[in-house]
């Protein structure tokens, strides 16, 4: 009876193991589209962006348009799987070669987007900002410049539309890539807030300038020299002219009244151009900054040396240091030697 029961007992066995490998395939076929690679062929690494107010479709022809996903379908089953079409997150997010589904689509979901460095230096325009800001960051041109514009926005951190620029203070600042304008502005904001410690303030009062008239001296001391150790010197010149009342013939701020940064000689007929930031034309400072001066260089101007200078002009020898002078008569000797030289060189 017993040798009776024994294919019986076969076929069962087979038909176990049939069933296991079977299992066991749909488990690797399982795990392969959770787990497995599904990138296209690109190098290291490659940024994907989510625009705010993305649907999950977006995402989906996204992932598919720019190369980022080989198999779409396994990706939109696992995403669908881990919930993520209803938490669609807006993002700059960075895929590495070889993610799987489960990886990317996880990521996605949480929102852990890799952060923009913005590294910001020398900006001579309201533009150059926008520009700036809308090239690197989601952050909408036109509601930035309504913001830069804005002159009962801007009052509550005692700007104007004049001295908006005033806010922006050179450094390296981090982002996330969906950073909306109002919020990239208060992180400039915050900055200059943070710059402006009571010990800065008091030497500002000291020379008898506000934190804002401060800035926009130094950005023209910023427009005139890259020499660190006569900005001061240089500071000093248009403090003395400031407080006399004369005009300070600041030659950066006709260029920023004509908006021509490339200006190698400033000429009568230039000086003569109507504009409030022209200071050939209108006593004191203008009203706002001409470029976002250095930390280094405000540092400068709020420690400006005491000095009997009321001139400066470029030293013929093109080193780029300036020489000073106290009267008309021994500036009108340095400034010649200058011109006979910017004549000789063909400027």
């Amino acid at each position: 009876m017993a040798k009776k029961r024994k294919p019986t007992n076969v076929w069962l066995k087979r038909s176990l193991l049939i069933a296991g490998c079977l299992l066991a395939g749909f488990l690797v076929y399982i795990s392969y589209r959770v787990f497995g690679p599904n990138t296209k062929a690109f190098g290291d690494s490659k940024y994907f962006y989510v625009r705010t107010g993305s649907t999950y479709r977006d995402v989906l022809d996204g992932l598919e348009d720019q190369g980022i996903v080989r198999n779409r379908s396994s990706f939109d089953w696992v995403a669908k799987e881990l919930g993520y079409p209803s938490r669609v997150k807006a993002g700059r997010y960075k895929i590495s070669h070889g993610m799987s589904n489960f990886t990317i689509a996880k990521m996605l979901r949480s929102g852990k987007q890799s952060p923009i460095t913005l590294v910001i230096n020398k900006l001579r325009t309201k533009d150059d900002l926008i520009k700036k800001v809308s090239t690197n960051l989601e952050a909408d041109s036109n509601a930035l410049r309504a913001l830069l514009n804005d002159q009962v926005y801007l009052r509550q951190f005692n700007l104007d539309t004049n001295s908006a620029m005033c806010a922006v203070v050179p450094n390296t600042y981090e982002f996330y890539w969906n950073t909306n304008a109002e919020t990239v502005f208060k992180k400039l904001e915050k900055e200059r807030e943070e710059f402006w410690t009571e010990a800065r303030k008091n030497k500002a009062s000291a020379l008898g300038l506000t934190p804002v008239q401060v800035t926009v001296l130094a950005s023209i001391v910023d427009e005139e020299s890259n020499k660190a150790d006569e900005k001061s010197l240089i500071a000093s010149v248009y403090l003395n002219r400031f407080r006399k009342g004369m005009r300070l013939q600041a030659d950066p701020t006709v260029k920023f009244a004509l908006q021509d940064f490339g200006l190698k000689r400033i000429r009568e007929g230039h000086t003569q151009y109507d504009s409030p930031y022209n200071t050939y034309r209108y006593n004191g400072l203008p009203p706002g900054p001409i470029c976002t001066p250095m930390k280094k260089t405000m540092d400068a101007v709020l420690n400006t040396p005491e000095t009997d200078y009321l001139y400066f002009c470029a030293r013929s020898d093109f080193s780029g240091y300036h020489a000073f002078a106290a009267t008309y008569a021994e500036h009108l000797v340095n400034a010649r030697k200058y011109q006979a030289e910017l004549n000789k060189r063909g400027f």
